[in-house]
């Protein structure tokens, strides 16, 4: 009896069933504890505003900027030690840091809390990164972690700009919390702009690596 051949034309088993980065997101888990700490910062934006404008409380909004700014690092810690990474968290996470930081940024410029040097790289580079994740992904790059450097700059930003704020307070810690402020925004202006150019490459290698996954999956009849 002929032992039947494998066919030399089609693709392999495991290549035709990659999952695309939607069918990854909606096939994991999506209601997690970090995924919900998460949605918590966004829902704390406007809290924020309000206190910031509506409220004159500078040093209140910068108390609540920073909780927004220290639940980036438990939604993390949460995710590793329960095992809960999921494949949204891994999108929704920076999502939420780009949203929280480029509001938060406007606001406090508006306040005129922040000297423009510092604001105008943080306004220039956030909008390309909130913008670039969702371009790459329609053009068919795989999904990119976040480095540890990109995530070390945005935490050095998360915590001076509530700094700035306290700094801006008329309050006998004033001086030294805009010290600490201009500590904490130069290197995290260094890390985060220097993460954005190691992006980069791996932007290039996520697409092409991306497009010829792609190019292995057949279509569906």
């Amino acid at each position: 009896m002929p032992v039947p051949q494998p066919s030399s034309g089609g693709p392999l088993p495991d290549e035709a069933s990659q999952p695309t980065l939607l069918q990854q997101v909606l096939n994991d888990r999506i209601l997690t504890a970090p995924n919900v700490i998460t949605v918590s910062r966004l829902f704390l934006l406007p809290v924020f505003v309000w206190l910031l404008f509506d409220r004159d409380d500078p040093t209140t909004a910068a108390i609540v900027l920073g909780v927004m700014g220290a639940t980036d690092w438990v939604d993390g810690q949460v995710a590793r030690h329960w095992g809960q990474v999921s494949e949204l968290g891994k999108i929704l996470d920076p999502a939420a840091d780009r949203i929280v930081l480029l509001v938060s940024v406007i606001a406090i410029v508006a306040k005129g809390a922040v000297p423009a040097w510092i604001a105008v790289p943080v306004l220039i580079r956030e909008p390309i990164m909130f913008v670039a994740v969702p371009v790459l992904a329609l053009l068919g790059a795989r999904r990119i972690d976040v480095t540890w450097v990109g995530k070390a700059g945005t935490f050095a930003l998360m915590c001076a700009f509530p700094l700035f704020l306290l700094g801006s307070a008329e309050a006998s810690y004033s001086s030294l919390a805009d010290a600490l402020a201009y500590c904490c925004a130069v290197p995290g202006i260094v890390l985060s702009w220097y993460a954005t150019f190691t992006y980069v490459p791996l932007a290039r290698t996520a697409l092409r690596e991306g497009r010829s996954a792609a190019g292995r999956t057949p279509s569906a009849a």
